[in-house]
Formats: structure tokens, sequence, C-alpha cells
């Protein structure tokens, strides 16, 4: 598997002869969506799902059946099932959009385990089995950096990543992802939008 981080929350994985995409939200690059045979949505919010982007899409969309997509046709998913995308065995885990408030109704959001990568949405759920590389968030208003760590603690992985960083500068990244390394006893890096492991 090859992985491209893009920028936010957007994840590319190329995969043999399929590519999934994940969460190109209106802060990612348009080339993220380029030549792909399937993408995911953990949920509703812009930043996970450019709809003016996604509308034009001849591949399949996969989000949460309660998602708010109104300008895109998509594939319902939900939370505990096993699905297949462009090949691939996809597993969905949790179920809801971590609160920014403790009263906030809060929207449907779901994880997506594809092989060995995990990406949990906006929510902290870790994955059900052990991974090889866990996606971790870096920054929200529903987040603090402790429990992100918390997360870390919380997951079985061989290496963790940084997404969720598009409303950070450079300082709080840098800070972000020392901590993360701590947390994660050295099995975090973080990649720049663009780069590719």
């Amino acid at each position: 598997m090859r992985l491209i981080r893009y920028s936010h929350s957007c994840v590319r994985l190329e995969m043999g002869e399929s590519t999934i995409v994940i969460d190109p939200g209106i802060w990612s690059e348009p080339q993220s969506l380029r030549g792909a045979d399937a993408v995911l949505v953990t949920h509703q919010h812009a930043d996970h799902a450019d709809q003016a982007r996604l509308a034009h899409l001849s591949c399949p969309i996969f989000a949460p059946a309660s998602a708010s997509l109104e300008q895109i046709s998509f594939e319902p998913v939900h939370p505990g099932e096993s699905i297949a995308v462009a090949g691939h065995a996809v597993r969905v885990v949790g179920g809801r959009h971590a609160p920014v408030l403790p009263v906030q109704e809060v929207c449907a959001n779901v994880g997506y385990l594809i092989g060995d990568t995990y990406h949990p949405g906006d929510a902290l759920v870790p994955p059900p089995i052990p991974v090889d590389t866990l996606l971790v968030p870096m920054q929200a208003s529903w987040m603090k950096v402790s429990e992100g760590v918390q997360f870390l603690r919380n997951s079985r992985y061989e290496r963790a990543i940084g997404i969720h960083d598009g409303q950070i500068n450079d300082r709080a990244i840098a800070s972000i992802n020392h901590w993360y390394a701590i947390g994660s006893s050295g099995r975090y890096r973080y990649l720049t939008p663009g780069s590719a492991i």
C-alpha cells in the first residue's frame, strides 16, 4: 500500500490497481481525487467532504447512512459492518462525531479500517484490532492534545501519522508532533501534505 497524505484529513491509499481516497474536504488538494476508484467519507462536515467536488465524480462514494450530504449520491454505511470497496475489505468503526460542547447533538461519524490502516474521522475511537498505520487527529475544536496522546496509548499500531491539522500554524504542529512522539514511544511521524509512505 502507498499512502499519500493530503491537506487536513485527506488521505489517498493506492493498493495495487485500485485507489481509495478518504475525506477529501474543502481544504484538500483536488489532485487527491485524480483516478480514484472509490471515496470514503467519515462524516458530513465540509472539511471532510467537499460536496461540490464529489458531485462530479463517477466512482462510488461511501458515507454514514444518516449523513447530510444532499449534493451527492452515496452508498450508506453503518458502524460494525464490513463492506467491499474497490476490491478491498473495509471495516466501519465508531458511530458518532466527538462533541464540541457537552450538550451538543452530534452527527454520525465513522472510522474506516482498510487493510492495516485506520482513519478515525472526527472521533477518537481506537481501532478494534492492531493496525500497521494509525492516523491520529492533531487539532480540532472537539479535542485537546492530551486526548490525542490518550488515543495513541489506547490503540495498537506500528506507526502513527498526524492528520487533521488544517487550522493550526507551524508552531502548533511542531508542539503537537513533540507530544505525539512522546505519547507513541517514538512511533509517530508527521507527513507534510503531498508526502507519501
